[in-house]
């Protein structure tokens, strides 16, 4: 299998971290230029008709992207260590708190860089900078909220380290490029959370 990935955009690294976290091994990675527009080369398209990544290449040539699914798809062959719930409650519940971190942290906060930063001007045209920091603003109000949320739990989505945890993580590394940090913010929970999942050896995927 292949899974194509890039330097420093959030979603590939989700993945990367999750196939750490489980210790699977045999997956090579494949480094896609997005500056150089590798992406959008018909080459990728027929892997990604829509341009985007992550992408992972199975043994039979069929290709799976969208960044969930991907994960899906390996918990279901890799059940260990569970990562998106044993039980279908539980699954449900750490799904609820993923796509909160999908929906109202990592677009929002992803939204705001992409319009925003001028590195990323070659793949965001054009580029509305209003709308960029209107954003901002709002990935920081779920920031906030998720600050409070580390203050009676130890991690996203209540008592272990799951799925949701990566997704935030990858998300708050990828603020550094609008400088956020959430100490900076009077986030103490939220840093010291990030700091606790910077510290597992899957961070560095």
């Amino acid at each position: 299998m292949k899974l194509y990935v890039s330097q420093r955009a959030p979603n590939p690294r989700r993945v990367q971290m999750f196939i750490s976290e489980k210790g699977i091994e045999g997956i090579e990675q494949v480094v896609v230029d997005l500056n150089a527009q590798e992406h959008r080369t018909p080459a990728f398209r027929a892997r990604s008709a829509l341009a985007r990544i992550p992408v992972l290449e199975l043994d039979d040539g069929r290709t799976l992207s969208e960044t969930r699914a991907i994960c899906t798809w390996l918990e279901g062959r890799y059940a260990q260590p569970n990562l998106m719930g044993e039980t279908a409650e539980e699954r449900a519940f750490i799904e609820m708190a993923d796509r909160r971190m999908e929906w109202y942290l990592m677009l929002p906060l992803a939204n705001a860089i992409r319009h925003t930063h001028l590195g990323l001007a070659p793949l965001e045209q054009p580029q509305f900078p209003d709308f960029g920091q209107s954003q901002r603003l709002k990935a920081m109000e779920t920031a906030v909220w998720l600050d409070a949320e580390l203050q009676r739990q130890p991690w996203v989505a209540g008592e272990r380290f799951t799925i949701a945890d990566i997704t935030a993580f990858c998300t708050v590394e990828f603020g550094k490029l609008m400088r956020f940090k959430p100490a900076d913010e009077g986030l103490h929970a939220l840093q010291a959370w990030r700091d606790k999942v910077a510290a597992r050896p899957s961070a560095q995927a």
